[in-house]
């Protein structure tokens, strides 16, 4: 069981409480006011060593610096993507680590960490809260597999940042389609965006061998994304590569596109250098839709992602289900395409009902005809009057 014992101190008697860790390694902890306290966490220190699961109390004072380096190193490319792992390096270095760094597990407690996300939702955005509220906890995971604390202060908060209203989506028809392609810089690249939903990182990363011109298809291996202005060249998100149809109407442009270009070269831009997504106002595709806007006000404000928006649309109102524009879109399931595009699919509800309306047979008649009531009685009208006063 172990062993109580009663010291003298400045501040009055103590007591200790001495016992043997799992691995036979003897230990105590001091410092309890009375002989009760003692007896009572050397019973729950015999409770944890029968069922398994006991804490070293050493092993706590480990700081969340220490864990972080091991933890960062764990999510490194190729674990995760260039484009997910520096996100995590930046929130640890700007958000995580100035405030919880130094300190060790065992101090650290719920209300602190939500009181810490409380304080900085004020003043950030909920997707830069809830990823440093991510790092913090997954750093405390590996303490809590590695049974140095029992219970991860910074999972299951009361309070997270709401989601604010989403961005209204995009959505261009054919006509403006061709407009924005017209005074574009890179009109093939538009709508190659606009007519299969690649991603941008997806479509610029495209090469000649990756087209089937017989069956006008892209063969998506492949995906650059820029990150600190450097191109990461991985697989698609997902990891998943798919197949994408491309309009017939496309295929001259893209034989153009391919035109003295090795099997390597790339479908877009000067066939060498990966085309970087540049968002200021001074980018080929703003200037793009501002010229578009001059010649069609009804075009609205875009980026190259709202060209994905605008060909699920499209699909959509040509007639593809559901699977098909998942497929198309590299969602990873069909259940995440209806979440994505609800507005959309409503749309798709009505000609539903329009099309079992035009295949279902006539009603008969005499079902048409509504049955009459009988007549209230003189008690039931009596009721009623004394119900409504």
């Amino acid at each position: 069981m172990g062993f109580i014992g009663a010291y003298e101190t400045a501040k009055g008697r103590r007591y200790r409480a001495r016992y043997a860790k799992p691995d036979g390694t003897p230990t105590e902890k001091r410092g309890f006011v009375t002989k009760r306290e003692a007896e009572l966490f050397l019973s729950t220190v015999t409770v944890s060593k029968a069922m398994g699961n006991y804490i070293d109390p050493a092993l706590s004072k480990m700081r969340i610096g220490d864990l972080a380096t091991g933890w960062l190193e764990s999510k490194q490319p190729p674990m995760l993507k260039p484009a997910s792992f520096q996100p995590l390096v930046t929130s640890w270095n700007a958000h995580v680590a100035p405030v919880w760094g130094d300190r060790e597990l065992s101090s650290i407690h719920k209300s602190e960490v939500q009181a810490w996300v409380s304080d900085m939702a004020t003043r950030r955005s909920r997707s830069v809260v809830m990823r440093a509220l991510g790092v913090l906890a997954g750093i405390i995971d590996v303490a809590v597999d590695d049974n140095r604390i029992a219970v991860n202060p910074a999972r299951n908060l009361r309070t997270l940042p709401q989601r604010g209203l989403s961005k209204p989506r995009v959505y261009l028809s054919h006509e403006q389609v061709s407009t924005l392609a017209a005074n574009s810089a890179h009109p093939t690249l538009v709508l190659v965006l606009a007519y299969t939903g690649l991603r941008w990182g997806e479509a610029t990363a495209l090469r000649v061998r990756h087209v089937s011109p017989a069956r006008h298809r892209f063969n998506v291996e492949e995906n650059a994304v820029l990150v600190k202005w450097q191109i990461h060249v991985g697989t698609p998100k997902s990891h998943e590569r798919r197949s994408v149809p491309y309009p017939e109407r496309l295929a001259p442009l893209i034989k153009a596109a391919c035109a003295d270009k090795g099997p390597d070269g790339l479908l877009f831009g000067n066939g060498v250098t990966h085309m970087k997504h540049e968002s200021d106002d001074r980018s080929w595709f703003a200037t793009s839709v501002r010229r578009a806007r001059k010649e069609d006000p009804s075009i609205p404000r875009l980026t190259p992602h709202d060209l994905r928006h605008t060909a699920a649309s499209l699909a959509i109102s040509a007639g593809a289900n559901v699977k098909a524009v998942q497929r198309m879109l590299g969602h990873a399931s069909a259940a995440m395409t209806l979440d994505t595009y609800p507005d959309l699919f409503d749309d798709d509800l009505d000609g539903v009902a329009q099309r079992l309306n035009a295949a279902m047979s006539e009603i008969p008649a005499s079902l048409e005809r509504e049955r009459k009531s009988p007549p209230l009685s003189r008690k039931e009208r009596a009721l009623i009057r004394q119900i409504n006063t």
